[in-house]
């Protein structure tokens, strides 16, 4: 199931410092929003997050607990299967109560959340084609909702 490394995280007090701090290592910025950039690491396959918290902040950030396990669209469609059959139990992702997997259009992703025995938190994650008509939707989607815009998009 898993093909490879999708992302890893890392919190920074200044994320305009630690974009300069990346490009300069050759980095190119995949996407970026208010407090968050990510980082192409094999562009494509696989990326860097930069987190901005403040000092007032907890020490504790997701950003340290948390990397994400590239997998294919159709492997994370039976995501929930693979994971009950090695006796893990998916949890839903921030405000969302479903365990269910979910695509995300305009970040051209989809994925599944589970914990490891210590509570790091884990995801299966997959790239998704998102045709250029779609790339402003931003609320989260189930597969099945997913795949009835694109249909109907392309007809």
């Amino acid at each position: 199931m898993i093909k490879g490394l999708y992302e890893a995280h890392l919190p920074v007090r200044n994320l305009e410092i630690s974009i300069e701090f990346y490009r300069e290592l050759g980095l190119r910025i995949g996407w970026r929003d208010e407090d968050t950039a990510f980082f192409w690491i094999e562009e494509g396959k696989s990326w860097l997050g930069l987190w901005e918290g403040k000092e007032s902040q907890t020490p504790y950030h997701p950003s340290l607990r948390h990397i994400a396990f590239r997998v294919t669209y159709e492997d994370l469609k039976d995501s929930l299967q693979w994971l009950e059959s090695i006796q893990v139990e998916p949890v839903p992702f921030g405000e969302r109560t479903s365990i269910e997997p979910f695509v995300r259009p305009n970040q051209g992703n989809a994925s599944v959340y589970f914990d490891d025995p210590d509570g790091n938190s884990l995801e299966l994650m997959c790239y998704i084609e998102v045709p250029n008509e779609l790339e402003h939707i931003t609320e989260k989607m189930s597969f099945k909702d997913w795949e009835n815009i694109v249909n109907s998009e392309l007809k």
